[in-house]
């Protein structure tokens, strides 16, 4: 709520992921999706963290956040550090269509997928008819995208595994990216399956960081309040 305070509409309006979230959802603009780079200032803030890794769609969220925190600075007291967004090689990773990966367009490959339903959902990827396979992300979105896909899990460039490629067609590059992304996600797999085997294990896991995390945001909560003139006494 103190952070909400610091927004106006139109600034939350503004934001281009939030607008991407809506159109791919297809629904009215709720009231949730408009708040969301707040509750993920919050998230970011609780802990004062100065050090964000994201993707590239997600810098806008992290300007918002050091924007709350400026603004909250220069209001009320010296509480937040304006957090840095820390981009990696992988700025942008592409969904199964050209379009960056995202559950909203329903185009991303889930960690919990099987090694059969990731080859299911590539070989249903989009690409097109051209079986000179090239590395175009502007003109052939949908090959590109599967080759930056087989590039982050080989640790290949997307122009060599083009050019190895040929023209197999677009069937011999999803048998390779299938290949590539099983195999890099073979061993994180299997330590989920591992560890889904231990319920228990794992309930206790979440419930000593949700413990670690609340202590941090209620000294946090109990500086803004100070700051804010919000502490009570009977």
């Amino acid at each position: 709520l103190p952070f909400l305070s610091l927004c106006t509409e139109a600034e939350l309006e503004r934001n281009p992921t939030v607008k991407a979230e809506q159109e791919a959802s297809g629904h009215a603009l709720t009231g949730l999706l408009l708040t969301y780079p707040v509750h993920q200032a919050c998230d970011i803030l609780f802990c004062k963290g100065n050090i964000v890794p994201v993707g590239k769609d997600q810098l806008p969220h992290i300007e918002q956040t050091r924007q709350i925190a400026r603004r909250f600075n220069e209001r009320y007291a010296q509480v937040f550090p304006e957090p840095e967004g820390l981009l990696t090689d992988a700025v942008l990773i592409p969904g199964l269509d050209g379009r960056k990966m995202s559950k909203s367009y329903g185009n991303a490959i889930s960690l919990s997928a099987t090694a059969e339903e990731t080859a299911k959902l590539i070989k249903k990827s989009q690409t097109d008819s051209d079986r000179n396979i090239t590395f175009d992300p502007d003109n052939r979105p949908g090959v590109s995208a599967l080759l930056t896909t087989a590039a982050l899990c080989t640790g290949r460039t997307e122009v060599e595994i083009a050019e190895e490629i040929g023209d197999g067609g677009s069937g011999t590059l999803k048998k390779y990216v299938t290949q590539s992304v099983n195999d890099y996600l073979a061993p994180i797999r299997a330590r989920r399956e591992e560890l889904m085997q231990d319920p228990a294990y794992i309930a206790d896991i979440l419930a000593d960081g949700n413990r670690r995390a609340n202590e941090i945001a209620n000294e946090t909560l109990g500086e803004v309040r100070e700051a804010m003139g919000m502490v009570y006494t009977a």
